[in-house]
């Protein structure tokens, strides 16, 4: 079956959790309106990657800021996915959600492959789901839980029967960065491909716009170039490339039954060239 799915890189503002949330609010709405049945929203896109902030403005899930997304996504009838910074007790983790139509909570991921640079400020997530849907079975991870070195996270949700991966991410390059002669995004090109190749999956990554001004990386750039690559590694779309381009790109995806199940997935993944575990 088909699916329109709406990435909506958006401008993220470390620290300004209201602001952040209002431009998300209007791209769930803007996609809805033009036939999406899913949203894909950046890791993160509450109070920034790695910002700072976190440590005394991160809520829990739910919580307010969640409920402000749930009552978007029941609003205008349609799934929402977004990286949000949670609070757990003591700890923080880098999370993403994925929301019905109705306002359900559905998934809970925990980003797993965190980056050292953020471990002083994220614990490690402690989870793999998958939910199901009348599309398909949806895997939520976020950003380097789908670097080439670390695919035995996406691999486990393939196994888990995931037809869609739906990746909140925060792409980022120094603040000189030129497009033109270094094209940035071949790192995800190829992990999406692989990924999708092996399992006759759709995976849709979708970054944010705008100026790190804080934590580790301050000073560089958010550059969006959101990606979506279909079930035989065809790139399907791709945003525009730009710390200011802002952007919602309207992808049609088409959702394939898996290739294989349980103890016959490993034969067929030899067969399609794949040598790992």
């Amino acid at each position: 079956m088909s699916l329109k799915i709406g990435m909506a890189q958006i401008l993220v503002e470390g620290g300004q959790p209201e602001s952040n949330l209002a431009r998300a609010a209007a791209r769930i709405q803007e996609a809805a309106h033009l036939g999406c049945k899913v949203v894909v929203l950046p890791e993160c896109m509450d109070l920034g990657w790695t910002h700072p902030s976190a440590r005394e403005l991160a809520q829990p899930i739910p919580g307010a800021r969640f409920q402000t997304l749930s009552d978007t996504a029941s609003a205008n009838e349609i799934y929402v996915v977004a990286g949000l910074v949670e609070r757990d007790g003591e700890r923080l983790f880098n999370s993403a959600v994925l929301i019905s139509p109705g306002g359900e909570l559905l998934c809970l991921h925990r980003k797993i492959n965190v980056l050292n640079i953020a471990h002083d400020l994220y614990s490690i997530g402690d989870r793999l789901t998958v939910a199901d849907t009348e599309f398909g079975t949806v895997a939520i991870n976020i950003c380097a839980d789908n670097f080439g070195s670390s695919q035995a996270i996406s691999h486990v949700q393939a196994r888990m029967g995931a037809r869609l991966v739906l990746s909140p991410s925060a792409w980022a390059v120094d603040a000189e960065h030129d497009n033109e002669s270094d094209p940035y995004g071949q790192l995800w090109r190829d992990s999406y491909t692989e990924l999708a190749r092996l399992y006759d999956l759709t995976i849709v990554g979708v970054s944010n716009v705008g100026r790190l001004d804080a934590g580790p990386w301050s000073g560089r750039k958010a550059i969006g170039c959101s990606l979506a690559v279909g079930p035989d590694g065809e790139i399907l779309a791709q945003g525009p490339y730009g710390d200011s381009a802002e952007a919602l790109i309207v992808v049609d995806v088409e959702i394939k039954q898996p290739p294989a199940q349980g103890t016959n997935i490993a034969p067929m993944l030899k067969s399609r060239g794949y040598t790992g575990p």
